[in-house]
């Protein structure tokens, strides 16, 4: 448990190398294909670059909000092997250690969970208590569930109250509320698909209109007023899109 690591940062997420390459080559085509089908020119993708700076920051916030939902999942499993060790008659520091190798045996020793469950050992070989590790967790994941989690566990501590019953009743509730996020992603997978079909068809009706009859479009390119009207339409696309997004998202 000497190995060093960076904590995670869950309010913004930080590409990894591999990422960031990724996400700029997504972020550079994205912007050829709006400069291209908006402006016929690849010189416009230069005052295109907001939009790819937009992208970045979308595709950051995407990426943090998946990161919280698997720190999710993971934590809970964590409460549920913390459950069983306290039950089984360990202190729930001790109960924590146990629950470290149930997690590493489960998720991996680079999982999210373990990183985070090796940072607290850390913490509890320096004596810092617990209660403020935990809180410290809640404070840092943006994870509502592991939030109220430290609240609750801190309460149960100061007023001597059964950990193991509100162990196995914290894992119940943020287990239920994972299962009813599934259902709801199952129901409005449909709705996600139409979405994102519908962001390719302004794309599709100009490639298609534009092969079968050629030069129709030619009226607004490479000329100012129709890179006025060609803008604003691309103004329109992009709130039209963002407020799709928006609607698709539900949280539990």
């Amino acid at each position: 448990m000497s190995k060093s690591y960076r904590l995670p940062d869950y309010a913004e997420y930080r590409f990894s190398l591999k990422e960031g390459a990724i996400a700029v080559l997504e972020g550079m085509f994205l912007v050829a294909v709006i400069g291209y089908f908006f402006y016929r020119s690849w010189l416009a993708c230069i005052f295109l670059f907001p939009v790819f700076v937009l992208f970045l920051r979308e595709k950051k916030k995407d990426l943090a909000k998946k990161q919280r939902q698997e720190l999710g999942l993971q934590f809970k499993d964590l409460v549920l092997a913390l459950s069983a060790n306290v039950k089984a008659g360990y202190s729930i520091e001790n109960a924590m250690r146990e629950a470290c190798k149930d997690m590493e045996l489960l998720y991996g020793t680079e999982s999210l969970v373990c990183l985070e469950v090796r940072h607290i050992l850390r913490g509890l070989d320096n004596h810092v208590i617990l209660e403020k590790l935990l809180y410290d967790l809640g404070v840092r994941s943006r994870v509502p569930d592991i939030m109220q989690f430290a609240d609750v566990f801190l309460i149960a501590k100061r007023s001597g109250g059964n950990l193991t019953e509100i162990l196995e009743k914290t894992a119940g509730v943020i287990e239920q509320k994972i299962e009813t996020d599934k259902e709801i992603q199952l129901m409005i997978g449909a709705r996600k698909m139409e979405q994102k079909i519908m962001n390719m068809v302004p794309f599709l009706i100009i490639f298609y209109i534009g092969t079968t009859s050629r030069g129709f479009f030619d009226v607004l390119y490479h000329n100012l007023i129709g890179a006025a009207v060609m803008t604003v339409c691309l103004l329109f696309y992009g709130a039209a899109y963002l407020l799709s997004k928006r609607i698709v998202e539900i949280a539990v």
